[in-house]
């Protein structure tokens, strides 16, 4: 389904999403369990190409941001939020209501502000004065697809609202806990060059989302495209000018839902995974490596990507595709690491280069 993402973007797509993993080659060694057990149904054709639309759909309005569509997809599969990375100006609004479009979902956007409150997210009881009563008016976390637009420039308890009700899909207010729609996602978003008058998410809170995806600045054939696309009249306001059509809905994500459940994943691959995290633990350059909640989300973005390309089973290169989206934000650099300008991402390349990949 997903294309490949600009050099910028998160690099260890590039591979997986150009040609998906094939099935490994029989050996003659003699192996208590193959890696890639043959799966008793295979994926559904038709669910896979309707998802795949959808990231034509939303191509149609933003311009060379297929890795993050790749992305968002996985995580509602995951029924997982997102942590979004990228300059002002990158589409980020734009790319989730082309997306909330294209499935046929609700979407709203809040900018966070210092001066924001959990209520003005979650909802409130607003006292009614014909009634005399106090009645619940519901906050704009009640939709499907949420923009939280930079968030680090809210305090930590309207941060930690949120954070709640993506945790628990649920929002208590009065001690009455009013469920939220579902599917549910978040897009959080943050700028990652403006520190001065934010509040950065602790260590425990960032864990809560699935992917961190960066937005990359977009190539230069790609802005030319943009610009020629509001030269000849685009209106972001107007999708449906745009040609962005709904190609898919909830039963269809719900029935792609039950079908990722379904994929198998060996005890080789399992250990794979737990080994990579483990591995970060141990790595000098990181004073906190990935918790067991990072193990189990990328088994589940893995088991998503297997789905998406095509396979019943979770390979290791699955986990390799996903790993640098999926650990980036839930390891964390010793200062003297950072001083000597080492970054994540090459920290990750090192960890995966040497945990032994099950054959």
């Amino acid at each position: 389904m997903p294309s490949a993402p600009a050099t910028d973007g998160p690099p260890s797509w590039t591979k997986a999403e150009q040609a998906p993993a094939a099935d490994p080659a029989p050996s003659s060694a003699p192996a208590p369990a193959p890696v890639s057990p043959p799966a008793p149904a295979a994926p559904s054709v038709a669910l896979r190409s309707a998802l795949a639309d959808v990231r034509l759909e939303v191509a149609k309005a933003v311009v060379g941001q297929d890795a993050a569509v790749s992305g968002l997809v996985i995580a509602l599969l995951c029924r997982g939020h997102v942590l979004l990375e990228g300059v002002p100006g990158v589409a980020k609004t734009l790319l989730v209501r082309s997306l909330s479009a294209a499935l046929d979902l609700s979407t709203k956007r809040v900018q966070f502000t210092p001066d924001l409150m959990p209520g003005d997210v979650t909802g409130s009881l607003v006292y009614d004065a014909r009634t005399a009563e106090f009645s619940f008016r519901e906050g704009p976390v009640f939709t499907n697809l949420l923009l939280a637009d930079e968030i680090n420039r809210t305090p930590p308890k309207t941060q930690a609202s949120l954070l709640e009700a993506m945790e628990e899909r649920q929002v208590t207010v009065d001690g009455t806990p009013r469920p939220l729609p579902d599917p549910f996602l978040v897009i959080a978003t943050q700028n990652p060059v403006e520190y001065e008058g934010t509040y950065p998410l602790p260590e425990a809170q960032l864990d809560r989302f699935l992917l961190k995806l960066t937005l990359p600045l977009p190539e230069r054939e790609d802005e030319v495209e943009v610009l020629a696309r509001h030269a000849g009249g685009f209106d972001p306001r107007d999708l449906t000018a745009a040609g962005v059509r709904p190609v898919a809905d909830t039963a269809l994500l719900a029935a792609a839902r039950a079908e990722v459940a379904r994929v198998q994943v060996a005890r080789e691959v399992l250990g794979y995974v737990v080994d990579v995290c483990r591995a970060t633990r141990r790595s000098p350059s990181l004073a906190l490596g990935v918790s067991p909640r990072g193990a189990t989300a990328l088994l589940a973005t893995a088991r998503a990507w297997a789905w998406l390309s095509g396979r019943s089973y979770v390979t290791p290169d699955d986990v390799k595709a996903l790993a640098h989206p999926t650990l980036r934000h839930r390891v964390q650099l010793r200062a003297e690491a950072e001083l000597e300008g080492v970054s994540t991402e090459t920290v990750l390349d090192t960890v995966l280069a040497s945990v032994p990949v099950p054959r």
